[in-house]
């Protein structure tokens, strides 16, 4: 458990919070392309750290990510005109570009030289893997924008399910760590079987292990953490562990174990202290795999149909206790009365309340990666306040486009820490493990 001063400083994101200040040194997956896709297209409002801004596309097909509210009067751009390459407020019809500079101000007098007096709150931007990129902190302290994880490759294919949910970031991504849950939460998609490796079909996937009492293993990175669920195979279980690693990619992306179909990563922006944006992605390096519309097919994620076009759920929500099928329940039907693995998770983020109290917890075994996220942002807030370089930043930098996950059958004598690894990740790993060994001998030689 935390203390409720540990709970606050973790959450917390908006304002001066050390949480919201850390990750805004990171390059924030904003929103999605889609979003955004036509030039000249509808402006969309975006919610960041409880910052109210307004998305673009202007008509050279540049983006745009501004204060949601005209410098002039207060009014909202999300109205405004996107013409002309830039974006013209109702009200007075004052024009900010995508760098926020005012074009054009009718209502004033141009001898008055005021739109060169004038900057509006304007962030830069970058576009990969199927999102809009911003950065949102100190312009001199701004890192290189490098690919994401699942879009190592042009010739990448990435398919990307989006939810708008109440509730604070961090219990969206314990979920997504938390190997252990997936064997109860989610036993009626992923099925036991006699199978090699985890497969995906149609409508569910299967894995090869009954066992849902993981053992956790955990190696703290500079970037976060990998770590392993260790299960039982149904198979060669005498010989051979089933062994499941998860990579935590501080502060957004958690790198899913995959299966023999496609990879899979979550990622997770606080929109404020009490609202997140959640996403669920699938994606291969070749451009084999699930497309856009099968995968929010799959996950019950279909817009017009489970969200809306803001990707806020329009059939299940709290209020009717998103529509949990009771019957559907009984014998060997739908374990959880949910459709659609991350329907899932979701009542079980949103009935901890917008923000879970940490302080009365029971916590076991299965939780060591849990808590050990918890120490890692913990400890990355503390550091980043005395001011070392934020999480993630700082040398040996590994480019987050080599970063994997894993899954697979192996030998009980494998050692799991290197399983999956790229061979930039690989030399990373067995650097760290080394020098893990020095500092150990050292400690003991003194």
């Amino acid at each position: 458990m935390l203390t409720a001063e540990e709970n606050e400083i973790l959450t917390r994101v908006e304002g001066a919070a050390p949480m919201g200040a850390l990750m805004r040194r990171h390059w924030v997956p904003a929103l999605l392309s889609e979003q955004v896709a036509v030039p000249d297209g509808d402006p969309v409002r975006v919610r960041l750290f409880g910052e109210d801004l307004v998305a673009f596309r202007d008509t050279k097909g540049r983006l745009g990510l501004i204060g949601e509210f005209c410098a002039h009067r207060k009014v909202s751009l999300a109205f405004g005109r996107n013409e002309d390459c830039g974006l013209r407020c109702l009200y007075h019809g004052w024009k900010f570009d995508v760098d926020g500079n005012v074009l054009e101000m009718p209502s004033e007098p141009r001898e008055s030289g005021l739109a060169t007096k004038v900057q509006h709150k304007a962030y830069p931007v970058r576009e990969a893997g199927g999102f809009v990129w911003a950065y949102m902190g100190p312009p001199d302290q701004m890192p290189a924008f490098e690919a994401p994880p699942w879009a190592p490759t042009e010739a990448a294919k990435v398919s990307i399910a989006r939810w708008d949910l109440p509730c604070n970031w961090a219990q969206i991504t314990e979920g997504q760590i938390d190997s252990a849950h997936s064997s109860t939460l989610h036993s009626s998609d992923m099925r036991p079987a006699r199978v090699g490796t985890a497969e995906a079909k149609e409508t569910h996937w299967l894995r090869p292990s009954t066992d849902k009492q993981p053992r956790i293993q955990v190696q703290v990175t500079n970037y976060g953490m990998r770590y392993a669920a260790v299960r039982r195979p149904i198979m060669n279980a005498g010989t051979h562990d089933y062994v499941r690693i998860t990579t935590f990619v501080a502060p957004f992306t958690s790198l899913i174990p995959p299966n023999s179909s496609y990879n899979l990563a979550s990622v997770i922006v606080p929109k404020d202290d009490g609202n997140s944006y959640f996403h669920f992605i699938a994606w291969t390096e070749d451009g084999s795999g699930i497309g856009q519309d099968a995968w929010r097919k799959f996950c019950v994620a279909e817009v017009g149909v489970d969200v809306d076009k803001d990707f806020k759920p329009i059939l299940r929500h709290a209020a009717n206790n998103y529509l949990q099928d009771r019957v559907a329940m009984c014998g060997e039907g739908n374990f959880t009365g949910f459709p659609g693995i991350p329907n899932q998770d979701i009542p079980m983020w949103e009935s901890m309340g917008r923000i879970s109290d940490r302080t009365n917890e029971r916590l076991g075994a299965s939780d060591i990666a849990i808590i050990q996220f918890r120490r890692i942002m913990l400890d990355a807030v503390a550091r980043f306040v005395a001011g070392a370089v934020p999480i993630g930043l700082g040398a040996p930098h590994l480019p987050q486009g080599k970063l994997r996950s894993y899954q697979g059958v192996v030998s009980k004598q494998e050692n799991w820490r290197l399983l999956g690894a790229s061979d930039e990740e690989r030399a990373y790993l067995t650097g760290m493990e080394e020098s893990d060994e020095d500092r150990a001998m050292a400690s003991a030689a003194g």
